[in-house]
């Protein structure tokens, strides 16, 4: 099994060029400041899934799924705080 087989880590990269080409629209101070943060938040969610596939160990694999748990969570704060701030836009 690779992980692109895995329909999680599929999803996970899908979102991460759906985030990079909506923040790449915008205007430089909202890039800078939460541009900048959701794209990372976003990309750490696949990231973080092929650093634990490619772990040796469970406990380590387990982790790194926490890691993208969390980095989804961000991901969506980011979100939603460029929806508040961002509202006609």
């Amino acid at each position: 099994m690779n992980i692109e087989d895995l329909k999680v880590y599929e999803l996970s990269m899908d979102v991460g060029e759906k985030v990079w080409n909506i923040v790449n629209e915008w205007k430089h101070f909202e890039k800078d400041t939460i541009g900048k943060q959701l794209v990372r938040a976003a990309d750490s969610v696949a990231a973080n899934l092929s650093e634990g596939f490619g772990r040796y160990h469970f406990k380590e694999k387990k982790n790194f799924s926490y890691y993208s748990r969390g980095s989804l969570y961000e991901t969506k704060t980011w979100i939603v705080k460029a929806k508040n701030k961002r509202p006609n836009k």
